[in-house]
């Protein structure tokens, strides 16, 4: 049985090992038909609320994201958020996230981000120009005690979209099936713990980069 967890983990760690590699680069000057949005981004916050049936604190984490629109177009805006730990668990945004999570984080921000929106609740066209910038937050239950290092996947921002070949798995020809991938931001941060209470985390920045994913 151990034997078949440790194959079956390489298996997966070799999968990404090869799209790792395969994977083109964000182009360094975009090609004319191509666009990249404006985007400005607080660290993650946790929030800890009380569970309304037994009372008990829960954890969230957000990142709030200033949208704007420079592209000389107006643009559809289709996000999707993961945030990944280091042992592979993948959480998309606002997976198991109450509507009363977000209204916790309104009232915190409401002076600085007095118009704040969900995700869920965001319009699919981003205008331009300033005047129509956007305040979103994204939303995610707390990881693991386990966990040393998240990472968080944006993508939406761009129109940059690139197509590899699976390493893996193929079509019903025999050949590689096809993975589209789209210009995605992605945040890496160090978790360190406080051993004496699960809701003194704190993250330490590491990295930004544009990737392909």
């Amino acid at each position: 049985m151990m034997k078949r967890y440790i194959y079956g983990v390489l298996g997966i760690l070799a999968i990404y090992a090869g799209l790792s590699i395969a994977a083109p680069e964000p182009a360094i000057v975009q090609g004319p038909s191509q666009w990249t949005i404006d985007a400005e981004y607080t660290h993650p916050q946790q929030i800890v609320l009380r569970n309304a049936a037994n009372n008990k604190p829960v954890a969230f984490w957000y990142i709030i994201v200033t949208l704007t629109n420079n592209t000389g177009q107006d643009v559809g805006f289709y996000p999707k958020c993961d945030l990944m730990t280091d042992t592979f668990r993948i959480t998309p945004e606002g997976k198991d996230v109450s509507p009363a999570v977000f209204e916790g984080i309104k009232s915190r921000h409401k002076n600085k981000y007095p118009f704040l929106k969900p995700m869920v609740e965001t319009d699919n066209k981003l205008l331009q120009g300033e005047d129509n910038t956007k305040d979103v937050v994204f939303i995610w239950p707390d990881f693991g005690e386990e966990t040393k290092v998240i990472t968080f996947f944006i993508t939406g921002l761009s129109n940059e979209t690139a197509v590899v070949e699976h390493p893996v798995e193929k079509d019903q020809d025999g050949r590689p099936q096809k993975v589209y991938l789209r210009k995605t931001l992605e945040l890496t941060y160090a978790v360190k713990n406080d051993p004496a209470s699960r809701y003194g985390v704190e993250l330490n920045f590491k990295s930004k980069r544009w990737i392909m994913r």
